[in-house]
């Protein structure tokens, strides 16, 4: 089996997502990785009139969302870094399979760990699976580690 040297993390910052992150720095701090944290914000796909929210209010919540997926990333990167881990942080918009899968190319990825809520049914049927797409389209191995 190839050496790993970098693995690559992503986090929606989910309870699923904590606890791959405990796999993802156990497997970087025995195998002496770079771990880079990814989190990929899901642009907001307005329901109501354009009239029910001005411009300002979606650039309001457009840098909330940002501020918020940098400081998550600081912390777990925090975290890395105190137990002595390489550790660094991606930010991306757009589809979150598409943009694990693309940023697992970039940073040429040995490994990718990540959370998985499970779904089954109606709620996978209608929100599909990150980890699935992600596993299906990936070129490196993928761990995935269930939330419940």
């Amino acid at each position: 089996m190839a050496r790993i040297r970098r693995i690559l993390y992503p986090s929606d910052f989910s309870s699923a997502s904590r606890r791959a992150f405990s796999t993802a720095m156990a497997m970087a701090t025995s195998n002496g990785a770079a771990l880079t944290i990814l989190h990929v914000i899901v642009p907001i796909v307005p329901l109501l009139p354009e009239q029910a929210f001005d411009s300002a209010t979606w650039q309001r919540v457009d840098t909330l969302v940002r501020r918020r997926g940098h400081e998550q990333l600081t912390r777990l990167a925090t975290r890395a870094r105190k137990a002595g881990i390489r550790a660094s942080t991606l930010l991306m918009e757009g589809d979150p399979a598409q943009h694990i899968v693309r940023a697992s190319r970039s940073t040429k990825a040995d490994l990718l760990v990540m959370g998985t809520h499970g779904r089954r049914g109606f709620s996978k049927f209608f929100l599909g699976s990150v980890a699935e797409r992600v596993i299906a389209t990936a070129q490196c191995p993928v761990v995935t580690v269930r939330g419940r």
